[in-house]
C-alpha cells in the first residue's frame, strides 16, 4: 500500500499525466502483489470505460464544440442583452444569463469560459467595465454549466457511483438557478458601490427581435430538459440529440458551419473524449486497488470517527474537496475520489444524489483556485492578462459560490426536490 502512495505521488510530483500516475501506480502495485496477476490492469482499465452512460461524453463535447462554432453564442448574448442590459451593472447580469443558457447545451465551464467569454469581456471592456470585474464574472458564471443540466462532471460521478444521471441532472437546475441569482445579487451590489448604470435602454421591439433570433438556440436546453423530464430520451439520447439540433442549427438555418470546421470540431471533440475516458479507465483501476486493500473502508472508519453528523461530515468533505479542487483536475478528481467517499457518505446518511451535485460545485470552484484551475488559464489567455491578475479578478466571485455550496449542504430540499418530483 505505501509503494503504491508512493509510485502515484512521485509522478503527481514529477508532472506525468495523471493517467499515467493512476495506471503506472496501480501496476506496480499489481506488479509486486502476489495474489493480483498484471492481466487484471487491463481487465479494469477496459471495464472501467465500458459503460452505456459514458456514450453521452463524446456527444455532449461535441455539442459544446459545434455550439460555439455555429454562432448561437453570438444569439444568447444579444437576447440576453436585451432581456438584463437595461439593469445597474447590465453587463454583469447578462454575463450571468448568458452562463445560465449556455449551461443548457455544453455541460463544461471551460467551454462557457473559452466560448461565451471571449464576447463577454470584449462587450464588458469596450463599455468600461474594469478588466477585474469582466474578468471575474465571466469566469464564476462559467462554473453553472456543469451544474445545470447536462453536465460533463455529473456523467463521470454517475458512472463512477451508480448513481442515476437523470437524477443527478433534476439535481442541479435548482442549485444553478440559485448560483445565478446569488451572483447578479453580487453584481447589483457592486454596481450600486461603483455607481455603474444600464448598458443599454429596454426596448420591447429589440428583445422582441433578438428573441425570435434566439429561440431555436434556446430550444436546445428545452430539447434536453423537457426530453428527460418527460421521459421520451435518457440521457444519453439528451446527448445526442442536442448534436443533432446543433447541426441543424449550424448547417441548415444559421448556415454557419462548414465542412472544413465540422472536421476540425470532430478531431478536438476525439481528443477531449480520448484524454476524459483514458482518465476515467485508470482512476476505475486505481479505485479497485484502493477498495481491495481496504483502503475506502479505513478512510470510512476516520471520517465517521471525527464525526457521524450528517452536516459536519458534508461540510468536513468540502473543505478536502476544495482543497483537491486546487491542484487536480475535475475528472480526475472525481474517478479518484467518488471509491474513497462514497462509503462514508453511504453510512452517514446523505442521499448520493445530493453529494453528487456539491461534489461536482466544489470541484467547479476548483476551477476557479490556482494553480491548476482550468478556467483561470483559458481567461487569463481570452483576456490577455497575466496569470496573477486573473486570479486576484476572480477572488471576490468565489463568496456567491461558497454560500450557495453552503447552502445545497445544510438543505437537502434544494438538490432533491426535482428528483424526487420527476424520479422517485
Amino acid at each position: 500500500m505505501a509503494l503504491l502512495l508512493a509510485v502515484f505521488f512521485a509522478t503527481l510530483l514529477a508532472g506525468l499525466p495523471i493517467f499515467i500516475a493512476l495506471a503506472g501506480s496501480s501496476l506496480v502495485y499489481t506488479h509486486f502483489s502476489t495474489m493480483i496477476p498484471d492481466f487484471v490492469v487491463l481487465h479494469r482499465i477496459a471495464g472501467g470505460v465500458d459503460s452505456f452512460p459514458l456514450i453521452a461524453v463524446p456527444f455532449f463535447i461535441l455539442a459544446g464544440n459545434l455550439m460555439n462554432t455555429a454562432g448561437i453564442t453570438n444569439r444568447i448574448y444579444d437576447f440576453a442583452t436585451a432581456a438584463v442590459g437595461w439593469m445597474h451593472g447590465g453587463l454583469g447580469h447578462v454575463n450571468v444569463v448568458g452562463s445560465v443558457i449556455f449551461a443548457g447545451m455544453s455541460g463544461t465551464a471551460v467551454a462557457d469560459a473559452g466560448g461565451l467569454g471571449t464576447i463577454e469581456i470584449k462587450a464588458m471592456r469596450d463599455h468600461g467595465y474594469p478588466d477585474d470585474f469582466a474578468v471575474g464574472i465571466t469566469a464564476a458564471s462559467s462554473t453553472i454549466g456543469p451544474i445545470i443540466p447536462p453536465s460533463l462532471p455529473m456523467v463521470i460521478f454517475g458512472v463512477m457511483a451508480n448513481v442515476s444521471i437523470g437524477q443527478l441532472f433534476a439535481a442541479g437546475f435548482l442549485p444553478g438557478l440559485l448560483m445565478a441569482a446569488c451572483m447578479m445579487v453580487y453584481v447589483a451590489w457592486y454596481a450600486w458601490k461603483h455607481k455603474i448604470g444600464a448598458d443599454q435602454r429596454f426596448y420591447w421591439s429589440v428583445l422582441g427581435r433578438t428573441l425570435i433570433g434566439a429561440i431555436p438556440a434556446l430550444l436546445t436546453p428545452a430539447i434536453i430538459i423537457g426530453g428527460m423530464a418527460t421521459g421520451a430520451f435518457t440521457p444519453t439520447e439528451a446527448a445526442i440529440a442536442a448534436c443533432a439540433w446543433a447541426l441543424i442549427l449550424g448547417t441548415l438555418l444559421y448556415k454557419s458551419l462548414n465542412w472544413k470546421q465540422f472536421y476540425r470540431i470532430s478531431m478536438e471533440t476525439i481528443e477531449t473524449t480520448a484524454s476524459v475516458l483514458i482518465i476515467v479507465g485508470a482512476a476505475s483501476l486505481f479505485g479497485w486497488v484502493l477498495t481491495t486493500t481496504r483502503v475506502t473502508e479505513q478512510v470510512t472508519e476516520a471520517l465517521l470517527s471525527i464525526t457521524s453528523d450528517p452536516l459536519l461530515l458534508l461540510l468536513l468533505i468540502n473543505v478536502i474537496l476544495l482543497v483537491v479542487g486546487c491542484f487536480m483536475e475535475t475528472i480526475a478528481a472525481i474517478s479518484i475520489l467518488v471509491p474513497v467517499l462514497m462509503p462514508a457518505v453511504t453510512k452517514a446518511g446523505i442521499d448520493p444524489v445530493q453529494f453528487g451535485v456539491i461534489m461536482v460545485l466544489n470541484l467547479m470552484i476548483g476551477l476557479l483556485t490556482p494553480p491548476v484551475g482550468m478556467v483561470l488559464f483559458v481567461l487569463s489567455r481570452v483576456a490577455k492578462m497575466s496569470f496573477d491578475a486573473t486570479v486576484k479578478a476572480v477572488i471576490p466571485f468565489l463568496v456567491p459560490l461558497l454560500f450557495v455550496l453552503v447552502l445545497i449542504s445544510a438543505f437537502p430540499p434544494l438538490t432533491l426536490y426535482l428528483p424526487t418530483l420527476w424520479y422517485r
